[in-house]
């Protein structure tokens, strides 16, 4: 199960995994925590289409429609409404009624119903700064988190459904310091311009984030990027998702990358799969019962929460 913010999230993040499993015969479910109903038209050729203006989010949903076909996954929304981004000094406040704003419980049960329906062992989400601070990225952690732990406790949710422990919990880690870095010089080395020269300089002071699984997917770059293409009001097909052919991704990093939050087997870090420690002969035995967290390296936010 890959939970996610906005329709277009699963097309860029994770997604030639996504494809590899379901290629595999794993069933992988994708939820949409918002319809994206407030998110821009990033695509400079529809910015002003009348019928993307006046019904967007049925657009996101035909989107995500087709990206799901690409893929070959399987879809759910869970119905909450988009935050946008709200821009500006002093920043303005949240619009009411939004998924960043609601309390815990609702979006949490929410997803603990679609945890015991769908039955994973392994979900992905992100990190607890939402990979980027974005309200509905840093709510979708939280509640990807409190989910986690609540769906294979009979006492929470009693109503959703019968107890189902999902394993392990990944974070998403696509765009990190090492691989844009490995990115940018394949570029320069072969006499080509890099878009990566002011996103590695705003790094500078950041942390980098500890990867512990690297899954190898190099196969499935093509299908990814059909997927994110799907999407067309919120990806330019000229930008710097794009600055890097396949081919050239192929040979540098050919990895779809991740970093291992919790986890019910034991594990290390130098996986290259996502079920690496999961005994496909007790995994359900496992999930169904009360198994011990082996490993928790959740970390404090440090960016601030929106709400």
């Amino acid at each position: 199960m890959a939970v996610h913010a906005h329709p277009d999230d699963e097309s860029s993040k994770g997604a030639a995994t996504t494809a590899k499993y379901v290629a595999e015969g794993h069933r992988v479910l994708v939820v949409s925590c918002t319809g994206g109903e407030r998110g821009d038209v990033l695509n400079p050729a529809l910015k002003d289409n009348p019928h993307i203006t006046r019904d967007l989010a049925q657009v996101r949903r035909d989107e995500m429609a087709r990206a799901q076909a690409i893929l070959g996954c399987e879809h759910t929304w869970l119905g909450f409404v988009d935050s946008g981004l709200p821009e500006g000094d002093p920043r303005p406040p949240l619009p009411a009624g939004c998924f960043a704003l609601e309390e815990l419980d609702a979006p949490v049960e929410a997803l603990v119903r679609e945890i015991r329906r769908f039955r994973p062992h392994v979900l992905t989400t992100y990190d607890e700064n939402g990979g980027y601070p974005h309200p509905d990225h840093i709510m979708t952690n939280r509640v990807s988190v409190e989910a986690f732990l609540a769906a294979g406790d009979p006492e929470r949710y009693p109503h959703a459904g019968e107890p189902w422990q999902p394993l392990k919990m990944y974070y998403n880690a696509g765009f990190h310091r090492q691989r844009l870095q490995t990115y940018h010089r394949a570029l320069l080395d072969r006499g080509m311009e890099s878009p990566f020269a002011d996103w590695l300089a705003r790094w500078e002071d950041r942390t980098d984030r500890r990867i512990t699984t690297r899954v190898p997917a190099s196969e499935y770059f093509d299908v990814r990027d059909d997927a994110l293409r799907a999407h067309a009001t919120q990806v330019d097909p000229g930008g710097s998702f794009f600055a890097v052919t396949n081919d050239i991704q192929a040979e540098v990093w050919p990895t779809d990358d991740f970093e291992l939050a919790m986890s019910y087997v034991p594990t290390d870090d130098t996986e290259d799969d996502l079920f690496a420690g999961i005994d496909p002969q007790r995994a359900d035995e496992l999930a169904t019962g009360r198994p011990t967290l082996l490993r928790d390296d959740r970390v404090e936010p440090t960016v601030k929460d929106w709400r």
